[in-house]
């Protein structure tokens, strides 16, 4: 790969602000990783000492900075981050285009509604009774679907993913590589001193537009649906439980735990490794922390951090308070020590 500067900055409306136009990038890099032959792109004045230090060979800046290091070509944008994605998703690494057809080892239930001219199935893909799957639907290889599963249009299912039985897909869902829609809900009665399995016969439904990170798992309903609503994006390794109800474009970031029957409200942003309690309420426009610990309903539109969750303004003088104490113990210390030696004859 071989693209003159002149060329990056017709492709993004932008104006080379100084080296050669004929100057070739070979490649594309963060600040940090860049080298000599790569584009980068510099949008935040936090990163003003990797730009300094950046070893590649052009940097797509705000059109209104003036602080460029001379190591370095520039193109001036309006938006250097969505300049630098349409310049990857041009000449950068490409994602297989859709083709359709049937691969000869898939194995599909005589029942499957489906257009074979219209839809991708891959090897070793196992389709159940009753399954129906719109036109641009895409099940890559070795993938499962359960008996009377329903695919939208232009859903893609990656490699090894699994829906099972009964579940609803809408249209432009995306399921990467592990991830398992409908399993059975963890729920279980402690009777006669045993744990005795609790039948879950609902289902889960993905309304459109939502996409769903590797190796995560939406458990089916015990009664009724699980259901995750129309553009929520769902990190890796994220666990939500049965008859949990997730709003319209969230954001759910990885090592999240959504206990069973939590309610989680629109525009919603949940950070890495929160946990949620079963049961409860999180409402719309809420932003939870990495690590939150939600065991109570939270008001919407607020900002929460710590274990128990709390607001962030409370949570952040807590612990503000918690690293003052060896001083503040310190200083009782001393004053006690004053006291005492103050009583003595």
């Amino acid at each position: 790969m071989k693209i003159a500067l002149s060329d990056l900055a017709t492709l993004v409306g932008g104006t080379l602000m100084n080296g050669d136009p004929d100057q070739e990038i070979t490649g594309f890099a963060s600040l940090k990783e860049a080298v000599a032959g790569d584009l980068s792109f510099f949008h935040d004045t936090r990163y003003n000492e990797r730009l300094l230090k950046t070893n590649a060979s052009a940097v797509l800046v705000p059109a209104d900075y003036a602080e460029l290091p001379p190591q370095a070509a520039y193109i001036a944008v309006a938006d250097p981050s969505r300049s630098f994605e349409l310049i990857v998703e041009t000449y950068g690494f490409q994602p297989a285009p859709f083709v359709a057809g049937v691969h000869a080892s898939a194995v599909i239930a005589s029942t499957v509604k489906f257009d074979p001219a219209r839809v991708a199935i891959g090897p070793y893909a196992v389709i159940e009774d009753g399954v129906e799957l719109a036109d641009g639907v895409e099940i890559g290889a070795g993938c499962f679907v359960g008996r009377n599963a329903r695919i939208g249009s232009n859903s893609k299912l990656f490699a090894n993913s699994t829906v099972h039985a009964e579940c609803s897909l809408g249209s432009d869902v995306i399921l990467h590589s592990g991830v398992v829609i409908g399993a059975d809900g963890f729920g279980y009665e402690f009777s006669q001193g045993r744990h005795r399995k609790v039948r879950q016969a609902g289902i889960v439904q993905i309304d459109n537009d939502v996409e769903i990170g590797a190796g995560s798992m939406v458990d089916r309903a015990r009664f009724g649906r699980t259901w995750i609503g129309e553009g929520t994006k769902i990190d890796n390794l994220v666990q939500i439980g049965h008859n949990v109800v997730i709003g319209k474009h969230c954001i759910i970031v990885a090592c999240t735990a959504i206990a069973g029957s939590a309610v989680i409200g629109d525009y919603v942003v949940i950070a890495a490794q929160v946990g949620i309690a079963g049961h409860v309420t999180v409402g719309s426009r809420s932003t939870l922390a990495a690590r939150c610990g939600v065991t109570r309903d939270l008001p919407a539109g607020g900002k929460y951090l710590g274990f128990p969750a709390a607001p962030a303004v409370e949570e952040k003088r807590r612990m503000a308070g918690v690293k003052s104490l060896p001083q503040l113990v310190a200083r009782v210390k001393d004053l006690e020590s004053k006291v005492n030696g103050s009583d003595a004859p």
